[in-house]
């Protein structure tokens, strides 16, 4: 596991904005027992480093009309670096596609992908995707229930390396 250096209250002020991004820094300096000055450059340095990557409103997919999600598993026609890289870039580039990731298994890929419906899919696969001459196959598998989505990381296996280090404040 790569050295990460965060304390007791890193841990306390990385799990408060994953559970709200809005917090003022008053808010998130009382939740996590600081005065404000030091929550913020503890906030500018956890973003500094790359442990906070964005802020942004997770939004509802039924209500802003994506109706339906698909996960996709795709194999690569001819394993290359270069085909895997092309596939990569398209697929970056669609907005539908939400989440992809490289895998191992009898996929290549797995990409999470959302539409309004079932006949928008069919537009994205035929004219988008099996375009693409580095595919060789694709599974197509439907959401029918969103159980859990846009989850909060888990950060416990961090704490006891954060026990070790003193504060900053």
């Amino acid at each position: 596991m790569p050295y990460i250096n965060l304390d007791a209250i890193d841990l306390r002020i990385l799990n408060a904005l994953q559970t709200d991004g809005r917090l003022t820094n008053q808010e998130l300096a009382d939740q996590v027992g600081l005065s404000p000055s030091p929550c913020l450059r503890r906030v500018r340095r956890l973003e500094r480093d790359g442990f906070i990557r964005t802020y942004r409103a997770v939004l509802d997919r039924d209500s802003v009309g994506l109706g339906l999600t698909v996960f996709v598993e795709i194999k690569v026609e001819k394993h290359s670096r270069d085909n895997a890289q092309a596939l990569q870039e398209a697929l970056a580039a669609m907005p539908e596609v939400v989440a992809c990731h490289m895998v191992s298994g009898t996929a290549d890929f797995i990409v999470e992908i959302v539409v309004t419906n079932l006949k928008a899919y069919e537009k994205l696969l035929t004219e988008k995707i099996l375009v693409l001459p580095m595919i060789g196959d694709i599974r197509s598998n439907f959401a029918l229930t969103r159980v859990k989505s846009d989850a909060a990381l888990p950060l416990t296996h961090l704490k006891r390396g954060a026990e070790r280090h003193e504060p900053d404040c």
